[in-house]
């Protein structure tokens, strides 16, 4: 298919500016790379994955422009876009990435220290005044509880004074009551029956 002048401009056109596009792309993940200390390993697989991508972009461009007609003005266009790129864009290119990664770095560094300081900070100080506060509560618990044993003991020594010649009379009384539930044979004999059960089971004394 002839293509007219026109399209023929406007290809090469696009061809200079896919060019540019793949310079400026080139040297910003060269610069990303650098910056961000990637292992030596990927970058030729970052290579590789750039120049796919250039050519399938360069690609899509040539098919928008001249239906995918791979011609010599194609190449030249090429050409010209890194050529203009590298003499005329790359080392402000390079500053412009390099001043972006330094911002971010310089920005999430920043809400690092904004989050420590109204987060982290008053955190741990609320900790620090809650574990002082539930300390000198616990103390003052101790000391509360011993004070009222202190004032409780008179009353204590007394009440048993006071009971005593009742609890005499009391147990006397209880002790034939207890002594009929025979609670020492019932528990003797409980023990003999799980000591029977656990050999029959287990072939083994517990």
């Amino acid at each position: 298919m002839n293509l007219t002048l026109s399209e023929q401009w406007l290809t090469m056109s696009l061809m200079l500016l896919s060019g540019i596009g793949m310079g400026v792309v080139f040297d910003g993940y060269r610069v990303v790379s650098h910056e961000l200390r990637f292992a030596k390993w990927t970058l030729p697989v970052l290579d590789l994955l750039y120049w796919a991508a250039a050519t399938l972009v360069v690609f899509q461009v040539l098919s928008a422009g001249n239906n995918g007609e791979v011609r010599a003005y194609v190449f030249l266009g090429l050409a010209l876009g890194v050529i203009v790129y590298f003499l005329l864009l790359s080392r402000a290119v390079i500053a412009t990435v390099r001043w972006t990664i330094g911002a971010v770095r310089y920005l999430i560094g920043l809400f690092i220290r904004l989050f420590h300081i109204f987060i982290i900070r008053p955190l741990l100080i609320l900790y620090k005044l809650c574990k002082v506060l539930l300390g000198f509560l616990l103390a003052l618990t101790i000391f509360c509880y011993k004070i009222v044993l202190q004032l409780i003991r008179p009353f204590w020594l007394l009440t048993r004074w006071m009971f005593r010649p009742l609890l005499r009379p009391l147990m006397n009384w209880l002790m034939p009551i207890v002594a009929r539930w025979r609670l020492g044979e019932k528990a003797a004999n409980v023990a003999n029956k799980t000591a029977a059960w656990w050999k029959r089971t287990f072939g083994r004394k517990p």
